[in-house]
């Protein structure tokens, strides 16, 4: 019996288990074992054939935002509407092969965009070059979900679980549960908060399927099995996701209202250009990038030439950008914007920078 044939097994008796207090041990056993076949079946095969021509683009400007959806949903004509890349969009499906980049140039920062082939159902076990298409959507920091808007519930569903099921978790955050394996002295198990999803039992049944008998788990949130499994095994990846709804011009106003007010979505058309601009806005925002300005001595502030940095980004991030031994040969710096309290601050290397400050560095 294969991995998939195990996988399909416990897939079917876990939708046949009824859930209740009783059941609750048996299904975290399943979803463990589940989590464990499906973590094989992502190692790539020992045996590898002849080497076929890369698929990954090398990571280039501020931030990198993957495409992904079903085949012939617009993805290409977005990718050639919002950059000068020209990605070929016909009318069949599996127009795009490979992985083609572009770059959005917006408020000073190059954002890479990538037009990933079309994803099947089916693609976590390696459908369709499915595996290439979401090991890529892994590097990216921001994931965008075209969606046909004639067909957008279904769709969005099944995406989901072919991202869930590889280990990315779509607009979640870490689960707050701290797990150390040790050498010895068993599982030691506490919680600050009362626990309503997941017992001691639990927690100990899913450490043994995983071989785990010596260990420290804290629960600092009340979380699910999947959670405290998704802790243990320990790749997964939690990025922010847009669910951009294409070929509006196609449905009728309330259904458009309707789709624009759910969480995380946005809703456009590339074959009449519309809403591109509200969606660069909302992309600007998940991907929380701030623009931080330099000043020279007794000079006015260089506006066309941005530093690109995370939000939360110190004086010392800034520093790094400029020039690595800058940091080491720093005296202070005075700072203009939203981040002080009066301008110009003196501020030290721990100060966190906030969208469009002026900086000026004072070396010793």
């Amino acid at each position: 019996m294969g991995i998939l044939e195990k996988i399909s097994e416990i897939e079917k008796e876990i939708a046949r288990t009824q859930k209740n207090k009783a059941t609750e041990y048996h299904l975290g056993l399943l979803k463990a074992k589940l989590a464990k076949y499906r973590a094989q079946l992502l190692e790539p095969s020992k045996s590898s054939s002849s080497k076929g021509e890369g698929f990954d683009v090398m990571k280039s400007g501020d931030a990198r935002v993957a495409l992904i959806g079903f085949p012939s949903v617009g993805k290409s004509t977005f990718l050639s509407l919002m950059t000068s890349t020209a990605s070929e969009a016909a009318s069949y499906e599996f127009t795009t092969l490979t992985c083609i980049p572009g770059v959005i140039e917006y408020k000073g920062a190059n954002i890479q965009l990538l037009d990933l082939p079309g994803i099947i159902e089916g693609a976590a076990q390696g459908k369709g070059r499915g595996r290439q298409v979401i090991a890529v959507a892994r590097t990216a920091d921001v994931v965008i979900m075209m969606l046909d808007a004639t067909k957008g519930e279904v769709q969005r569903s099944l995406l989901e679980k072919e991202l869930g099921s590889v280990g990315i978790r779509l607009n979640k955050h870490k689960p707050n549960i701290y797990f150390k394996p040790k050498k010895g002295g068993g599982i030691s198990f506490n919680s600050t908060v009362t626990l309503t999803q997941c017992s001691e039992k639990l927690v100990q049944l899913i450490l043994h399927e995983y071989k785990i008998f010596n260990a420290e788990v804290l629960f600092r949130e009340d979380c699910s099995a999947d959670e405290f499994i998704d802790v243990i095994v320990g790749n997964r990846v939690y990025m922010p996701c847009l669910y951009v709804y294409n070929k509006i011009d196609q449905i009728s106003m309330e259904e458009v209202d309707r789709l624009a007010r759910k969480p995380d979505s946005v809703v456009i058309s590339c074959g009449m250009k519309l809403n591109l601009d509200y969606l660069l806005e909302m992309l600007w925002e998940y991907l929380a990038l701030t623009c931080i300005y330099t000043k020279k001595r007794g000079q006015r502030p260089d506006f066309t030439d941005a530093i690109i940095l995370r939000k939360g980004a110190s004086v010392e991030h800034v520093c790094h950008r400029i020039h690595r031994s800058l940091a080491s040969q720093f005296k202070y710096a005075l700072v203009w914007g939203t981040s002080t309290k009066y301008s110009p601050q003196r501020v030290g290397l721990t100060h966190t920078m906030e969208h469009e400050d002026v900086i000026q560095i004072v070396k010793k």
